[in-house]
């Protein structure tokens, strides 16, 4: 509040020369005149800036670094590090770099971390909003920024996340929040040809492996419903089954035949040897099927013809005029589970490549510095913002010391004091009422 003493005289020698009022010791005696009420001041100044100092709540600051992905050339990288360790090779070192494109990627990795898609994780992942007092989101997103501070280092592309917070632990959690954040955002938002091709790859793996899936089911019913397992094998065993039954046969009819001429058709082993013959001949037919059963046209008009190729009286196995009509569609199902099985070992093996080298073309993070939970404060300075604060209070009386006496040597008739006279007391009054009227209503 201003006050009418601003205008008060100082007392002074008026005898005293112009020349030791203007020297800088007349300042400081006008200074030590008035040096109790600058003790005062500044003692109580002292006292008051201690209690302020004490007051204001201890800030923790966390730290963590990090270094981006570099995916540039082993050379690049060594003339960027020796011109980095060669204080003469500035220049040199300044082309290194943006030869790297190192910035890119930590400028990059920069705007990962102030994105808005971090904080609001950080936000409600430590309930920041609750922690900061604020009513929306907005207003903690930028409190945690202003308690954030993101900074790289131009030679080298390392980047430093420091995390303020009146709770060291929290500080410290912050600080491995926008770590945690970082990974995920950076492998979510991966792009890379790697990606695309382990994500095409993916998907035809699951075509083919529904493809294969259905192809054993047919080959499996088709071999079921027709007995074939093997029709190659089955034919050559077969075959060999039935020249056998037909080496017996024929020795059996020419037995009944000496047995007929011996005996004649009466005899007990006339009609022994014609059993055996016609059980020869029955298996012979029965293995071979009938010759009606192998036509094509008795399929026709029917809507499945490998379905009505073998009756399922229980044989173990088709005939042998069926294998022939039964290899072809065999051999395609067959076929088919073959290639789909080929397709599917091959596309399993590339799919496992491309999760390498896309693990290997992912951005990872690479952390040099995990943030820790700090053990000393880092603000308040208590002792120099104590004596920072006395200092200004004993500038400020002294400085208006030195005015009050100015302004007492200034020529009444000045216009600046004229000036001065008229509205500092109006201000004053305004002043005055302003706050009585604040008091009444209080």
């Amino acid at each position: 509040m201003i006050s009418k003493s601003i205008l008060e005289p100082v007392e002074r020698s008026e005898s005293m020369p112009a020349f030791e009022q203007a020297h800088w010791a007349f300042r400081a005696r006008l200074l030590w005149e008035h040096r109790r009420p600058l003790i005062r001041m500044s003692v109580l100044s002292l006292f008051v800036s201690l209690g302020i100092a004490f007051v204001l709540p201890k800030h923790y600051r966390s730290t963590a670094s990090i270094m981006p992905p570099d995916q540039q050339n082993s050379s690049t990288m060594m003339l960027a590090a020796l011109a980095s360790r060669s204080p003469n090779l500035g220049s040199l070192g300044s082309l290194a770099s943006s030869l790297m494109g190192g910035h890119s990627n930590t400028a990059l990795f920069e705007d990962f971390l102030r994105s808005g898609t971090v904080s609001g994780h950080l936000i409600d992942r430590f309930n920041l909003q609750h922690v900061y007092h604020s009513r929306y989101r907005i207003d903690a997103a930028k409190h945690l920024a202003r308690r954030t501070k993101i900074t790289d280092d131009k030679k080298s592309g390392v980047i430093t996340i420091e995390v303020d917070d009146t709770n060291p632990i929290r500080a410290r959690d912050l600080a491995q929040g926008y770590l945690d954040e970082l990974n995920k955002l950076v492998t979510r938002t991966n792009t890379s040809s790697a990606h695309r091709e382990r994500m095409f790859i993916e998907e035809r793996l699951q075509a083919v492996q529904a493809d294969l899936e259905r192809a054993q089911i047919e080959l499996s019913e088709f071999s079921s419903k027709n007995s074939t397992i093997d029709v190659g094998a089955q034919t050559r065993a077969m075959m060999d089954a039935g020249a056998h039954i037909q080496a017996e046969l024929l020795i059996e009819q020419s037995g009944l035949e000496s047995l007929r001429q011996m005996y004649g058709d009466g005899n007990v082993r006339v009609r022994e040897a014609q059993a055996r013959v016609a059980a020869l001949q029955q298996g012979l037919e029965k293995m071979t099927g009938s010759s009606d059963s192998s036509s094509p046209s008795d399929n026709a008009g029917h809507g499945d013809p490998l379905s009505d190729a073998t009756d399922d009286h229980g044989e173990l196995y088709p005939p042998l005029r069926q294998l022939p009509r039964l290899a072809v569609p065999y051999a395609d199902l067959y076929r088919r589970v073959k290639v789909q099985e080929a397709a599917y070992e091959l596309l399993t093996q590339q799919y496992e490549l491309a999760r390498i080298e896309e693990a290997r073309d992912v951005p990872a993070v690479s952390i040099i510095d995990s943030p820790a939970i700090p053990e000393k404060k880092y603000f308040p300075p208590r002792l120099l913002l104590a004596a920072l604060l006395t200092f200004l209070s004993f500038a400020a009386r002294a400085a208006l010391i030195l005015v009050r006496d100015y302004w007492s040597k200034v020529d009444p008739g000045d216009p600046r004091k004229t000036l001065a006279a008229d509205i500092l007391p109006v201000v004053h009054d305004r002043i005055h009422s302003i706050f009585f009227r604040k008091r009444g209503v209080a």
